[in-house]
């Protein structure tokens, strides 16, 4: 007789329990407070508590206490998996007001059935009176950068700036390792005391730059340092066109030659370098006795801090004086002079 035998293709598990569709904790929650605003930025998960990908809108229920009260809901908002959630709280009146104290801020998901894992980490913040918003902020462009005025208010206080690069220059193709980083595009600037007036010597002449100011409070709630700011000033727009001429050449010398050996007389000059990164080079100027000077070096600025002059003549004593041009074309005063007589065969 022949018998067959059935093998079975495996044992099957114990049941697995439904799953509860629990979206994942969040736990990037971050809150800044600006003026009376407090923005509120956190990360979605793309996943549920059984690693599942959550297919539809999650519901996330924004909440804030103050000291030892209950949280109190102050949003019900739905967001996209995965996405860059945020949310903006008003402080009300009384919150606003006052001396300073925390306020902390929980998101909680919740699934569709009302449950969730729990509220988020928390995000403190510091409610009371906030510095009063900065007034008649200007600015105007010097040799030396952006000089900030405003109306000053509290010497106490600290003032944070912010810059942003309107003009950005595209990174060059071969930068190599010596090559300069590029300007970042927005950076905070800090006043450690509110006085009306600060320096932005970072500044790149020729770029455009819009600014900002807030006045910032460093204070101690419940034994920690923190900051408490004030409201985001209206942005000035400045144009850092450069219409400043180079400086002024330093230590021009002058070195007569006689004639000799059929070589005619001359007259070297040289002279301090300058170092504005946009000079184009510069200018000699040489007059005799009570005669205007006149400009000796040619249409082209000379690229170096040197100048041979052979158009002179024996027992003749002459003056001279260099300027400095950038590659705009602006050109510098003249430097002192320096006079030279050439000698006698």
């Amino acid at each position: 007789m022949l018998t067959l035998a059935l093998v079975g293709c495996g044992t099957p598990g114990p049941p697995q329990p439904p799953s509860l569709n629990l979206p994942d904790r969040v736990d990037d929650l971050n809150a800044i407070r600006t003026g009376n605003q407090v923005h509120l930025t956190w990360t979605m998960p793309k996943r549920n508590t059984d690693r599942l990908p959550i297919k539809t809108g999650v519901t996330a229920l924004v909440c804030r206490r103050e000291s030892a009260s209950e949280c109190s809901p102050v949003a019900k908002l739905s967001f996209a998996p995965g996405s860059q959630a945020s949310f903006e709280d008003s402080l009300s009146a009384s919150l606003a007001a006052g001396s300073p104290r925390p306020l902390t801020y929980t998101v909680e998901l919740k699934n569709r059935s009302g449950r969730s894992v729990g509220p988020s980490n928390a995000a403190v913040i510091v409610v009371g009176q906030a510095p009063a918003p900065i007034v008649g902020l200007a600015a105007e462009v010097s040799r030396s950068g952006a000089v900030l005025r405003w109306n000053a208010v509290d010497q106490h206080l600290a003032v944070r700036i912010h810059r942003k690069l309107l003009t950005p220059h595209p990174a060059p193709a071969h930068g190599g390792p010596l090559a300069p980083p590029p300007e970042p595009v927005d950076q905070n600037l800090f006043v450690d005391s509110d006085t009306g007036h600060a320096l932005d010597s970072s500044i790149t002449l020729g770029n455009v730059y819009e600014y900002r100011g807030q006045r910032i409070a460093h204070i101690e709630v419940e034994g920690h340092p923190v900051e408490l700011a004030g409201e985001i000033s209206p942005p000035i727009r400045v144009d850092a066109q450069d219409v400043f001429p180079p400086a002024v050449p330093s230590g021009l010398a002058a070195v007569a030659t006689a004639a000799e050996a059929g070589a005619a007389p001359s007259i070297d000059l040289n002279w301090e370098p300058n170092t504005e990164p946009d000079l184009a080079g510069y200018v000699v100027y040489r007059h005799e006795n009570e005669s205007p000077r006149q400009r000796i070096s040619g249409e082209q600025p000379l690229a170096g801090p040197a100048f041979h002059d052979t158009s002179v003549q024996p027992g003749h004593t002459y003056g001279y004086a260099v300027s400095a041009v950038d590659r705009g074309g602006h050109e510098s005063g003249r430097s002192a002079e320096a006079q030279e007589t050439v000698p006698n065969p």
